[in-house]
């Protein structure tokens, strides 16, 4: 292989082109990460739809970007399963609010929330002589990256079904709250919670 054609070190998580854009309009580069253990499973590209390519392949999910993960993990309630294009719209909306009261990348804003949703402990239940014992146990990176996805869409349903809030300011909430480490907001309330229950079974 050539040396002009070796991959660059320095490309984004997920070989991204930052000269696309995402929706047409955020710009790929530039992103920060501040947790460099979930970095390399938080995979930013332009594309929002891949049409489950990764599907049939384990720990491929890690692959697709974190847009489009956001968007399943949307989808994955009663009302909303398989409305893909809908849902998109939804987060493509919700994107635009973002970005108008934070003047932030609304790609930033999600990254930075992932990462402050994602638990760093857990615990599990251990059984000794058929006593069940909680035992405190640190979470693999791609878990943290997974149940904080799960918090954050389950924060967008509990805000928006049945109110009166629209789904995309309930979306842009959810995700201005955590990128903020908002305590209000499910998400970071949910991780707080299961680091606080790790910590007593240590």
């Amino acid at each position: 292989m050539a040396a002009e054609d070796q991959p660059d070190p320095d490309a984004p998580a997920g070989g991204a082109d930052v000269s696309a854009k995402l929706f047409g309009t955020w710009e790929l580069g530039d992103l920060e990460y501040a947790d460099p253990s979930t970095e390399r499973y938080i995979t930013v590209t332009p594309v929002a739809h891949t049409a489950g390519r990764h599907a049939g392949k384990q720990f491929k999910k890690s692959q697709i970007s974190i847009v489009e993960r956001f968007i399943n993990r949307l989808m994955q309630t009663e009302e909303n399963t398989g409305k893909k294009q809908k849902t998109l719209n939804y987060v493509r909306d919700a994107f635009d609010i973002i970005h108008e009261r934070t003047e932030d990348n609304p790609i930033q804003v999600l990254v930075t929330a992932v990462e402050n949703a994602a638990p760093r402990e857990e615990t599990v239940r251990l059984k000794y002589g058929g006593i069940s014992v909680p035992k405190a146990v640190d979470v693999a990176p791609q878990r943290r990256v997974d149940q904080s996805l799960k918090f954050l869409a389950e924060g967008v349903y509990n805000d928006s079904f049945k109110t009166t809030t629209d789904i995309e300011e309930a979306i842009a909430n959810q995700l201005i709250g955590a990128a903020n480490y908002d305590v209000q907001t499910y998400a970071v309330s949910q991780k707080e919670e299961k680091e606080r229950v790790a910590a007593a079974a240590r």
